[in-house]
């Protein structure tokens, strides 16, 4: 079976057992949180190779330019002597004020954290604020300026299947490991690392996939087009492969946050320590659930794509709007009767992956978004005003 794996790597005793590491009894937060950054704005450049590109020249000096902004995340469960971290990840500097953008789950439950610049400079992290539903989260650490070298921010918007990618990070602790392949597809849609209330998980959208190389440790890595820009955070795998002591190995499938969600998200966890999502309040069938026995079970046209709904969740947005849903929340069972969502602000809904991918990238929370759906073979539009995740 398949499994999505996170990237953390789990650090055997024998392999640190004789490493002295300062105390990290005391990390010491800034004085005043600073105000919520500015993203600069991406700059629009091709990432297809033209005539004449010289791919290894090019792969050289990327990572010598980007290299210096990467980190590697340890996380301590316990102060001083417990000298040997819980798990390792990865990180990036975004700015001159030390702030590292990594993955929630890589400092999840972590007393302490220390993050290691590729100069050999450690310093022990502040967490400023964590984002279960993209799985981002961000730190801030006191270091001298010169090893503030923040990696510049692209455009996931203009990120096409077939681009070449690069993933820079700490597979398995193998620190600065860089490794290349192409954007194998985009919209991809995984769980949150938020459970939903009554059960289950709610979805995050958008991702990116890609089958560069990557591992455990990888975690809250770049994934970066050839102009050396930030275009994802690299976060999961779906493997069927593990080592021999358990961990999860690359398959090429790998999935990464794009970096337009980022430029949303991260502001907001700097400036108050979370950010809210827009909420429908509805379940339905993953993607590629509609195929041709479905629909003629839910009793739909064999032409009919978007996103059914199998329940709506009882006093939120959706049922408040009155749209339908095929049966109870929780019921394993799934039957005709429910709204099939092909449309929001006029723009059409071929799957889930779309309408999770046009909530968190377009919409905000307190907007009045308009549902077309179909109904009984009649196209209807519900308004209704997007709450955030309860």
């Amino acid at each position: 079976m398949k499994r999505i794996t996170l990237l953390i790597s789990v650090l055997g005793v024998a392999s640190l057992a004789c490493t002295v590491l300062p105390s990290p009894a005391s990390p010491v937060p800034p004085p005043t949180a600073p105000p919520a950054p500015t993203l600069e704005a991406p700059t629009v450049v091709s990432n297809i190779p033209r005539n004449g590109f010289s791919l290894p020249d090019n792969l050289v000096d990327l990572y010598n330019r980007v290299n210096p902004g990467v980190v590697t995340i340890y996380t301590f469960a316990a102060p001083h002597p417990n000298t040997i971290p819980l798990g390792q990840g990865s990180g990036f500097v975004i700015d001159t004020e030390g702030h590292i953008v990594t993955n929630q789950h890589v400092v999840d439950g972590a007393e302490a954290i220390e993050v290691d610049f590729p100069s050999g400079f450690k310093a022990w992290a502040t967490l400023v604020g964590t984002d279960p539903d993209s799985d981002l989260a961000v730190l801030r650490v006191d270091a001298p300026p010169e090893e503030l070298i923040p990696i510049p921010l692209g455009d996931s918007d203009q990120v096409q299947v077939g681009e070449f990618v690069v993933a820079i990070g700490n597979p398995f602790g193998l620190s600065g490991s860089m490794t290349v392949g192409v954007v194998s597809a985009i919209g991809r849609v995984l769980q949150s690392e938020r459970e939903a209330p009554g059960g289950g998980s709610f979805s995050a959208g958008d991702l990116i996939q890609t089958d560069a190389a990557i591992n455990p440790g990888n975690s809250g890595g770049p994934l970066l087009n050839l102009q050396g820009q930030v275009i994802g955070v690299n976060r999961a795998i779906s493997t069927e492969s593990f080592t021999v002591s358990g961990s999860a190995s690359n398959s090429g499938v790998g999935f990464a946050v794009p970096v337009n969600i980022l430029r949303r998200v991260v502001p907001a966890l700097i400036q108050s320590g979370g950010y809210n999502y827009p909420y429908l309040g509805i379940t339905s069938l993953g993607d590629g659930s509609l195929n041709l026995r479905q629909l003629e079970f839910l009793e739909l046209p064999s032409r009919a794509i978007g996103v059914y709904v199998t329940c709506v969740v009882n006093g939120g947005p959706a049922d408040r709007a009155g749209i339908r849903g095929a049966g109870a929340c929780g019921s394993p069972d799934t039957s005709a009767g429910g709204d099939l969502i092909i449309a929001i602000d006029g723009q059409s809904i071929s799957t889930f992956s779309d309408l999770i991918s046009y909530l968190v990238t377009e919409a905000n929370v307190g907007e009045l978004v308009t549902l077309t759906v179909l109904r009984d073979g009649e196209v209807v539009d519900f308004p209704l005003t997007l709450e955030p995740r309860p």
